[in-house]
């Protein structure tokens, strides 16, 4: 709730008062009284520049102070403050925070899942070529996904997902669950997530995966999770990876991956044997995309998460408050009610 507070209590001039009056009667009109300034400047026989000009002074010297203020009701679970630090720090575009843990909540990303979700639907653009990795993140995203009127033109699939093992990956489920509540066309990354280099040149020079892959590249609006580096992941579950590539990976210092792809505690690529055998899209695309939306969370996920921030591999954040905190390094702060 915003509550405008309009008074004076500086000193001024004789020659600047008049002016000073009228920056608070205009003052008061604006964020008080609701009057647009076209009615201020009819009101006070002044043009609607200089209307905008009294309103402005009237905040530069200090005559409006504004709070905003969390209704008790849900002030346990907005974290305006949390959000605002975390998008100056990182600077991201947007922070979201969710009261739930995802570790309290055994794992699952329902409640950042649900988040993110609004987060893009709000964000997609009818003209949207929107990229998605595979994992349960974006599982989680998908099931709470609904397009209320939001749509865009396709969905692309920004990883392969193919691998030796019946491992189900969800990518079918999201690829055609956001086709669907946002009226898109799909389009699959029908290959694995890792091959020998001759096979990847082969696919980048395929016509059919180098439209995938293109399209991926040059998306409008990208959502994804990541994982850090250890058997506890995804990529391991699915014998994407093995246990010798994992000390590899290790020792080249990496953190955390999204779509396959490596990156230190600074977010920098680490290359190594899996930098020519991976089919998705390179980091550097997901740096040059306009809107990149990470989901994550959960204790294991903190260092990576914090590392892809770093190396501006997001512009928004959905995440838990635990996450949150350990972000801004405070691992042992307790939640207060937060204002703005």
């Amino acid at each position: 709730m915003l509550t405008p507070t309009v008074g004076s209590d500086i000193v001024t001039t004789p020659n600047g008062s008049d002016e000073l009056r009228l920056a608070l009667r205009a003052a008061t009109m604006y964020h008080v009284e609701g009057a647009t300034q076209a009615e201020i400047a009819a009101k006070l026989g002044v043009s609607r520049p200089t209307a905008g000009r009294l309103v402005a002074r009237a905040r530069a010297n200090g005559l409006v102070r504004i709070e905003i203020h969390v209704p008790e009701e849900i002030s346990g679970s907005v974290h305006t403050d949390l959000e605002r630090r975390l998008e100056e720090r990182y600077g991201l575009d947007e922070a979201l925070v969710v009261t739930s843990s995802i570790d309290d909540a055994g794992g699952r990303y329902d409640a950042v899942g649900r988040a993110a979700a609004g987060v893009l639907t709000r964000r997609v653009q009818p003209t949207h070529t929107l990229g998605f990795t595979w994992g349960p993140e974006t599982v989680a995203v998908a099931q709470a996904l609904q397009g209320r009127g939001s749509r865009c033109a396709r969905v692309v699939q920004l990883d392969g997902s193919m691998s030796t093992a019946d491992y189900q990956t969800g990518v079918d489920f999201v690829l055609a669950r956001c086709a669907e509540q946002l009226q898109a066309s799909p389009m699959r990354l029908n290959a694995p997530l890792y091959a020998d280099p001759a096979t990847v040149v082969a696919l980048q020079q395929d016509s059919l995966m180098s439209k995938a892959l293109d399209a991926g590249r040059t998306a409008d609006l990208m959502f994804f999770g990541l994982g850090p580096v250890s058997t506890s992941t995804t990529l391991f579950e699915g014998s994407f990876l093995d246990a010798d590539l994992l000390l590899e990976l290790d020792r080249l210092g990496a953190v955390g991956e999204i779509g396959g792809r490596f990156f230190d505690a600074d977010g920098a690529d680490v290359g190594g044997s899996l930098a020519d055998r991976t089919v998705s899209v390179p980091l550097d695309d997901i740096r040059n995309c306009a809107t990149t939306l990470l989901i994550s969370g959960g204790a294991r996920k903190h260092a990576a998460v914090r590392a892809a921030l770093r190396g501006r591999l997001a512009t928004v954040l959905v995440t838990d408050i635990a996450c949150a905190l350990d972000l801004l390094d405070e691992p042992g702060s307790t939640p207060t009610k937060e204002s703005r």
